[in-house]
């Protein structure tokens, strides 16, 4: 699969294909031929990391509120 190189349409690309083709990221990975490192790394530039009990790349909620 060729993967979207802007790092927010990577995003929806990838979610929307774990919603309704893969029930996880590995599966994903393995049957488009992606690197699942690679992907989690791309995605963490933007701060979303992968989740697996939603199955989906979510945005690090880690925010210091002043």
């Amino acid at each position: 699969m060729n993967l979207p190189l802007d790092p927010m349409m990577l995003l929806s690309v990838v979610n929307m294909n774990l919603r309704d083709r893969y029930p996880s990221l590995a599966e994903f990975c393995a049957a488009e031929n992606v690197d699942q490192a690679d992907l989690k790394k791309r995605l963490a530039a933007i701060d979303y990391y992968y989740e697996a009990d939603s199955n989906q790349f979510r945005l690090c909620s880690l925010t210091v509120q002043r």
